[in-house]
Parts: structure tokens; C-alpha cells; sequence
């Protein structure tokens, strides 16, 4: 666990870091329409790439690997065991000068993310998760407490961004019954820890890529917390395209009040 955070650490400081509020001219590009990427992911995927394979020599699914090869995250389903990589979650943040940005990986067998890394660069935080073992920040043991609170209370993310429109309307009128509301902060390696650690109650996303949401779906379920898709089966690691949907809550039973809530009529 500690080698995979080195290697995490050390690209972000090599690769990613240096660049922050430095990006020249030609250094930020489009991958699709839409989607940016810019030389510190492409630079740090590389570099990760390379020491994770020295590490453990299994097939990496690499964000922009797959930009570039869609083929390679069958190697999630295909493979006893793949490694993760998103080198820069958070690329518009990066590109504007906002410090919400991460450098995340995980480790799958038999298609469940089993280990998990979450660096934040500005802040200077390691999360890390072992199935079975625990979640930590720096460290330290992260057990999120349940929710005593009611309803009105909870405070969390509703990513309305990829739903079609009048689902968003309709989930944003079903969050009336809960308390303020985050309009996300454009990176899962940074929404997944502030529920985590207590800070929000949940998040609730559509789009499900993997390299976004399986390091930080592991790192709230070995907190004591459930991600888990809407129909309550828990989150796996898949290929772009394949199941979307995702409600990510403190504990089993804010989850089950959360979809009683925010999923009515949708």
C-alpha cells in the first residue's frame, strides 16, 4: 500500500505539480469534444504506468490510455487483475489554477476494486483502502460515524450534470427534503473523501467512469459507508458505457433513506 503511494506522490511531483498554474501554450488539448486533457495526465499516466507494472505486472487501464484505445478496460473484465490510473482527476480545475484536483489509482481482482489511492497534491493527503482492512487518511483510520441527524439536515453532491434534464429537475425538487446542497467540486477524488470524513452526507452521480469512482467507492465502503447503484447493488468497476448511476452515503441505512428520497418518481 505505502510503494503505491510513493509512486503516486513522486509522478505528481515530477509530472504534475510543476505544472500547476505553469501550462504552456499547446500544453492543453481535446481528447473529444468536450473532454480536455493536457501534458501532466498524459506525462504522469506514464510514468505510473511503467513503476505499477514494476510493481505488480498486470495490464494498467489508464484514462487516457483509453482515450486513445478503448479496448484496454476490457482488461477490468477480461483479466484476473488490472491496475486503475487517473493521473489528473480534475483536468479543468488543473487547467484553471483550482486546487481541486487528485492523482488516484486502484487495484481490481476478479473485476472489485480491492486497493485504493487517492493523493491531493494541494493539501498534501494520501487516502488510502484494503478490502477488508480499512480505509486512512495519512495514516490515520478513517470510520465514518452514522448519521443520526434527520433528513433535513444531511448535507451532500448532486451531480445533475449528465442526467437528461428533466431528471434533473425532478431530482433537484426531491432534494428539497434535505438539507444545502454542493454543487460538486468537478473531481470524485475530492467529493469521495469529504464524505468520508464526515464532511458531506452524500454524493449522487450518473456518469460512472471507472477510473473516477473506483478508488474513492472502495475508500467510503471500508470507512463504513455504501456506494452502491441505484437498484442497491454495489458499485463494480466496468468499461466506460456499460451500467450508470451511483448514491454514495455515509452509512447502509442513510443510503436506503437517501434513494427513498431523491430516487421517488425518477
Amino acid at each position: 500500500m505505502e510503494k503505491v503511494t510513493e509512486i503516486l506522490v513522486e509522478a505528481s511531483a515530477e509530472a504534475v505539480e510543476p505544472r500547476f498554474r505553469a501550462l504552456a501554450a499547446g500544453e492543453v488539448m481535446e481528447k473529444a469534444p468536450g473532454e480536455i486533457v493536457t501534458v501532466a495526465d498524459r506525462d504522469a499516466e506514464r510514468i505510473i504506468a511503467r513503476r505499477l507494472r514494476d510493481l505488480l505486472p498486470v495490464p494498467v487501464v489508464g484514462e487516457e490510455a483509453v482515450a486513445a484505445d478503448p479496448a484496454l478496460a476490457r482488461a477490468l473484465l477480461d483479466e484476473p487483475a488490472a491496475w486503475l490510473v487517473d493521473p489528473v482527476d480534475g483536468t479543468r480545475n488543473f487547467v484553471a489554477g483550482q486546487p481541486s484536483y487528485a492523482v488516484m489509482a486502484s487495484l481490481v481482482r476478479g473485476g472489485q476494486a480491492v486497493a485504493a489511492w487517492i493523493w491531493q497534491p494541494c493539501t498534501g493527503t494520501a487516502y488510502t483502502a484494503e478490502l477488508g482492512a480499512g480505509a486512512w487518511r495519512n495514516g490515520e483510520r478513517l470510520v465514518r460515524e452514522k448519521v443520526t441527524t434527520p433528513p433535513e439536515s444531511w448535507t451532500g453532491i448532486l451531480k445533475t450534470r449528465y442526467f437528461a434534464p428533466p431528471t434533473s429537475h425532478h431530482l433537484l425538487a426531491n432534494a428539497r427534503a434535505l438539507g444545502p446542497l454542493d454543487p460538486g467540486r468537478g473531481a470524485a477524488g475530492i467529493e469521495y473523501p469529504l464524505v468520508a470524513t464526515g464532511e458531506r452526507d452524500f454524493v449522487l452521480y450518473w456518469r460512472t467512469l471507472p477510473w473516477d469512482h473506483a478508488p474513492g467507492s472502495l475508500l467510503i465502503t471500508e470507512a463504513g459507508g455504501r456506494s452502491a447503484r441505484f437498484d442497491g447493488s454495489p458499485y463494480l468497476p466496468e468499461p466506460p458505457g456499460g451500467t450508470n448511476g451511483l448514491l454514495v452515503a455515509s452509512d447502509p441505512e442513510q443510503w436506503e433513506t437517501l434513494r427513498e428520497i431523491l430516487l421517488k418518481g425518477v
